[in-house]
């Protein structure tokens, strides 16, 4: 099991617990629903909820497989198809596995398979299974497009009136975007910061960050802020961890674009206004101090070279891992705010120095 697959498994691992138990009742209904009443027996109804329960881990492996994909070249060849016909390929090879897995399954747990079962039984499953890999598909991409939080939102009106949340926010973006622009041209660009945007996603993914919004060369990401302070450290974790990403992928950057992207943050903590706004395009807003704070901090990076500068009152929340360091300390102006806010770079051991000098050449 590769990375990708692995981090796959760990973030979705509810989900699936959850398939499993519905594969196993909708196996016992399918039993009970097509079956003769004769072979309603106690073990037919459990070998149909074993047998659910294959066919919903074949899904489940071909959707971790397609969830490795990304960064192979045939991942990227299914990026720039159109989603419809990327959707339709994948739900086709969904149902190929599930078929060929149903055939397996039918053998393994009834080595007779009754007279019907080719004719009868094998197209309704495999018209169940497509069926299924259709929603279960169209769930993923939906996710995929907008966020998971933000389409459950959506689905249960949680937020047709405005709520107040307590939220960290992270400001993240390019630094030198500007030079780097002249240099490459718009087009260029715009690939390098596509790029960049979805190869931090794996770290903002593993940090159970939600992205907000994509502005340029920005990415908005939160994270509710908890009442535990090892959990609200996800921020710092995330962006070094992007970082990290980065570095990795630094000799492809330069052979693709001749430059390595470098990005800096200011991140806050503190109460959100969120609302569903829009009619023709609908879409989940934030308002309010805190994100005006973590904006304007991380326009602070920028005056002074730092690469991750946070809030002091984020930082009395957060319980700072091993390996990192409370920098330097500010007392800040911010545009707008009549209070000043105090502030302080967060160095990680042996890199930190590094970081601002090639930022502060960019």
């Amino acid at each position: 099991m590769n990375a990708a697959m692995l981090r796959y498994f760990r973030r979705n691992l509810r989900f699936l617990i959850r398939l499993l138990i519905i594969a196993f009742a909708l196996g016992i209904a399918y039993r009970y629903l097509f079956d003769p009443l004769a072979e309603r027996t106690l073990p037919n109804y459990i070998r149909s909820g074993i047998h659910a329960i294959g066919i919903a881990l074949s899904g489940w492996s071909v959707t971790m497989v397609f969830a490795a994909l990304p960064h192979s070249r045939l991942g990227r060849i299914l990026r720039g198809l159109p989603l419809v016909i990327e959707f339709a390929l994948k739900a086709s090879a969904m149902t190929a596995v599930l078929t060929i897995v149903s055939i397996g399954l039918e053998f393994v747990l009834r080595p007779l398979p009754g007279e019907g079962w080719y004719s009868r039984d094998l197209p309704r499953i495999v018209a169940i299974a497509f069926v299924g890999s259709l929603i279960v598909g169209a769930i993923f991409e939906l996710r995929r497009l907008i966020g998971g939080r933000v389409l459950g939102s959506f689905f249960l009106g949680t937020y047709h009136r405005p709520r107040r949340e307590q939220r960290i926010v992270m400001f993240l973006d390019i630094a030198g975007s500007t030079a780097l622009a002249e240099r490459l041209g718009e087009v260029r660009m715009h690939d390098l910061i596509t790029r960049f945007f979805y190869d931090i996603d794996g770290p903002i993914a593993d940090q159970a960050g939600e992205v907000h919004a994509y502005v340029g060369d920005e990415v908005i990401v939160s994270w509710p802020l908890s009442d535990d302070p090892q959990r609200n450290a996800r921020w710092l974790r995330c962006f070094y961890e992007a970082h990290d990403a980065i570095d990795a992928l630094a000799p492809s950057y330069a052979r693709e674009f001749g430059a390595v992207p470098r990005f800096r943050a200011g991140v806050h903590a503190g109460s959100v206004v969120v609302s569903e706004c829009g009619d023709t395009r609908r879409q989940i807003a934030y308002f309010g101090d805190t994100m005006n704070v973590a904006a304007r901090l991380c326009e602070h990076c920028k005056a002074t070279g730092e690469v991750l500068v946070a809030s002091a009152e984020l930082l009395r929340n957060t319980a700072m891992p091993p390996g990192f360091n409370i920098g330097s300390r500010a007392t800040i102006a911010l545009r707008g705010r009549q209070n000043p806010v105090e502030v302080h770079a967060i160095e990680r051991d042996g890199i930190h120095s590094a970081l601002a000098a090639a930022r502060a050449t960019v």
